[in-house]
Order: structure tokens, then sequence, then C-alpha cells
């Protein structure tokens, strides 16, 4: 078995050959060992939550029980967003906090997410902690009796959720008119609730999950029902969750796309103009476009560059006390009001941000002038292996020759799949495809 927790925690087919009931109780078991240690003789709390897959069901019974046979009482709020699994572990004073899902990923993955005290994600050494003892048949002394966790539903937890990103949202919605959609995923529910009462006329899609359609032609990586409900409707805007809502994406009322490196540049200078964007600085990675950067400049905003994925945002942030940053995939920071990106939390932002200057979303999304970007995913069987083959570099290394300083390559294994990124901004499309493809055919046969 190889390195269990990838850059979003346990994630895998689901009672498949890696993500098992049975994994799922270990991991529920160790995670509760390693993060129960220092609670001062006090019982031990947990919060679990779960987005909308069948087999949710299934590893929730298993990893409640990997927590309660290690002591710790356990709450479990349902089907919720990750952000509200995350706010809701500091929101209870959890010690500990665990959401099930797969976010973007088709219906048959599941993932197991942990969250630390206050609703953050975990270090890397913490989870190397947890993976150990996952993996180890050391004895310990398991609680019995009373000492044993109990369990507890709490379904209503939604609403203090809800509440909180309402107290989050800078100005009311009133005269915006929405299109959502759910991914027929966790916020099918919250998400329309919370968007009307923050003052928008909101029309809903992709919001009838039956645990088998999660993320199946909706939600954030298939827009084109979005485009097309938010031209029937005349709306000013649509919003596209994933499965977990952790990412919001959008589109303007023409049906053009605004991805993550736009919403992050108009609420950048939103957190500007109102005094709160601490440092003047906001924190992008390495796949945000050259025109965020570019934009960011001219509006005399610092970029702080990390690795790709959120927790590496979320690390920068928290280490140098900054207050927004953000994925060109959608995921958003705001520090100040959420531990984990939020895509509830972003689209009201953006929303307000187009009430308060009365602007629509195309005209706001304008900030960036993006250069033709181009990605490839190329499917493998060892991500690492073929990423750093030979033939591999050698082909980067033709292709920045070919780009000459006008563009740029990034070749990067996926956190969660067995699949090489290859993604090249160039300052033509076709000059950016034909790079990306030549790199791509080389990783195929580095596989």
């Amino acid at each position: 078995m190889g390195r269990l927790f990838g850059t979003d925690g346990v994630r895998g087919l689901a009672n498949g050959e890696l993500l098992t009931p049975a994994l799922a109780l270990r991991v529920g078991e160790a995670a509760a060992r390693v993060l129960l240690e220092d609670v001062d003789g006090r019982r031990p709390l947990a919060v679990i939550g779960r987005d909308g897959r069948a087999s949710g069901e299934m590893l929730e019974g298993a990893v409640v029980a990997g927590l309660a046979s290690a002591g710790a009482d356990v709450i479990r709020v349902g089907m919720l967003p990750t952000p509200a699994l995350a706010f809701l572990t500091s929101h209870f004073r959890a010690d500990i906090g665990v959401m099930l899902s797969a976010s973007h990923n088709p219906m048959p993955d599941n993932g197991i997410k942990i969250f630390a005290r206050g609703g953050h994600k975990l270090p890397d050494e913490v989870e190397s902690e947890i993976e150990r003892l996952v993996l180890s048949d050391e004895p310990w002394d398991r609680p019995t009796g009373a000492d044993v966790g109990r369990v507890t539903d709490h379904l209503e937890a939604e609403g203090a959720y809800a509440d909180h990103l309402l107290v989050c949202t800078p100005a009311p919605l009133n005269g915006i008119k929405v299109v959502v959609d759910c991914a027929h995923g966790a916020a099918s529910h919250v998400a329309p609730d919370v968007y009307r009462r923050a003052g928008a006329e909101v029309v809903v899609i992709g919001a009838s999950p039956d645990g088998t359609n999660i993320n199946d032609g909706v939600g954030s990586t298939h827009l084109d029902e979005l485009r097309a409900a938010v031209r029937e409707h005349g709306a000013d805007l649509g919003i596209a969750h994933d499965g977990d809502a952790d990412r919001c994406l959008a589109v303007d009322a023409d049906g053009n796309d605004v991805d993550g490196d736009q919403i992050l540049a108009i609420c950048a200078i939103a957190l500007r103009e109102a005094g709160e964007l601490r440092d003047n600085t906001v924190v992008a990675t390495a796949m945000s476009n050259l025109g965020f950067h570019h934009a960011m400049r001219e509006h005399g905003i610092t970029v702080a560059t990390t690795a790709v994925g959120d927790r590496y945002v979320l690390e920068k942030l928290r280490a140098d006390s900054l207050s927004l940053g953000g994925e060109q995939s959608g995921h958003v920071v705001f520090l100040d009001s959420a531990t984990t990106g939020d895509g509830l939390l972003t689209a009201l932002q953006l929303m307000s941000r187009m009430a308060q200057t009365g602007k629509s979303l195309a005209e706001l999304g304008r900030v960036v002038t993006r250069l033709p970007q181009v990605m490839i995913n190329v499917p493998v069987t060892d991500r690492e292996r073929a990423a750093s083959a030979r033939p591999v570099s050698e082909a980067v290394r033709r292709a920045e020759v070919e780009l000459a300083g006008a563009g740029r390559i990034l070749l990067r294994p996926s956190g969660t799949e067995q699949i090489v990124r290859v993604m090249v901004e160039a300052p033509t499309e076709d000059q950016a495809q034909n790079v990306a493809e030549k790199v791509a055919k080389v990783v195929q046969t580095a596989r």
C-alpha cells in the first residue's frame, strides 16, 4: 500500500481496493488517537459530515465506529459542505472534524478529509502519524464500558453555518438574479437558502441528490447546463459548486466563464478598497494565469505564489498572517471568515461586489486579461515516476525554449488521481495547444 493521504485527505474508489469500510474504521480510530492526546481529562468530541454519495452512508458508519472506539463522542451533522464541517468543528469546539467527500470526483469515488481543532486542515506530520498508526499493528489500550464514545445526531447544524455566512456577507444581494448549480451535492439545500436570505432571486439546478448523481454532468466541472440556464432565465450570473461546495466558479449574464483567477482578483481588489487585504498581498498557486499576475501588479497588489493545492495556499496565509488566497479551480480562502476554501462564502463575496459597485460580472471580470491556457490531463500508471522521467524533463525544457519567455509550461502530478497535468500558456491558443500536445505525448510514453 502506498501513501494514504494525498493533497486532500484519503481518496479513492469507495469499497474498492483501498477505501474500504475496514480502512475507514482504522483511519477514524488512528485520527482520534493522534488528535485526542491532549484533551486535559475531558470527554473528547468529534464532528462528522458527508456529501451526497451513496457510499458516504457506509463509510460514515465505519469512521464513527473508529472514533467512538477510541473514546470520542461523535456528532453526526448529515449532508453538508466541507467548509460547513470545518466551521462546525470550531463552532462545537470539537477536537476533530471528519468530512466524507471526493469533492469534484465522479460518484464511485469517495474520500476522508480530517480537520483538527478550530477547523484547520492537518499538517503533513500529523497526517503521517495517523497513517503510521493505520498501517501499524502495535497494541493500544482501548476504552471500554462508559469510556466508549457516544454518538448523537445534530441535523439542524446547517442553520449555524448559514447564519455565519450571512454575517460575513458585505452587502445585501437585492436586485441580483442568480442561477446556482449545486452539482447534486452537499450544498443542494443550504446554498439556495443562503443566497435567498441574502436578498438574491435564485434559480436552482443540480440540487436533487439521490446518492448516485453527484457531479454527473453538473457542477463546477460541467458548466454547459449552467450557461444555458443563465441565458434562459435572464440571470445576472450563474454560480457552480462542486460536490462538497468548497469551490465556486461562475458564468456571466452571457454565459461566459469567470474562473477562479478572475474571482480571486475581483475579491482582492474589493478587500484592498475596504482596507481588509492584509499586507496588500494575495496568495495564488503556480497554476494562476499570467494575466492574473499582470492585473494584480496594475492594481498595486503583491502576489505570493505557492505550490498547487489549497492546503499550500492555507499554509502561506496562516504563516504570513494574510487574509485572501485561492486557486484557478475556484478554491478561494477568506481567512478572516473561514479556515478553508468555501464556495458559498466566495459566491456571496462575489455577488456583494456586484451589488456594491453596480457593475455586471462581465465588467468586473475584465480586470484579468487571460493568456490562452491549455491543460491536458494525461492518464498514467505512476504519476510521480512519469512526471520525473528524463524524456519528460527534456520535453519540458524544449517547450520552454520554444515559448521564449512569452509564455510558460507547468507539469505536475495530480494529488488525487493517477494523472499528470500538462499546462501551457502562450500568446496564442494554437501555440499553447501545440506545445501542450507535444509534451503530453512524451508523458504518455513515460507512463
